[in-house]
């Protein structure tokens, strides 16, 4: 039965957390917010949507290590850099969005994935010039 408990109070936490960088992803948008603020909540968010992890979840244990602890760390400390009445209704947009389901913006995706791309020829670029002659 503890076990259930849990692994439901993982469920909810990972639901909130989910609304809450939608939050942020909102606020980011909002022209109140200061530019350092949406800067690093424009990396947050990337980070926390983005399928590539920094630490691939198959590695045993450490895989998680970002997804248990940097996205949450990260959403803190982008919190704390939002006005807070930008965050309140930021987060009231997203709860009515959540509730409605699940948000998607392709164009987002679309950006995300292209700078993952371009990173990962940065490092094709730098390998082959380092080691292929």
């Amino acid at each position: 039965m503890n076990l259930n408990r849990a692994i439901e109070a993982w469920k909810r936490r990972a639901k909130q957390l989910k609304t809450e960088t939608y939050a942020l992803y909102l606020a980011y948008k909002d022209t109140r917010t200061p530019w350092y603020a949406r800067l690093f909540t424009a990396l947050v968010v990337g980070y926390a949507f983005s399928p590539i992890d920094l630490i691939p979840d198959p590695i045993p244990i450490l895989g998680y290590l970002d997804d248990l602890v940097l996205v949450p760390l990260g959403v803190a400390l982008a919190l704390k850099m939002i006005p807070s009445q930008v965050i309140a209704e930021s987060r009231e947009e997203a709860h009515r969005v959540m509730s409605e389901g699940r948000p998607t913006n392709w164009v987002v995706a679309a950006v995300i994935i292209a700078i993952w791309l371009a990173m990962a020829a940065i490092v094709v670029l730098i390998v082959v010039r380092t080691f292929g002659g």
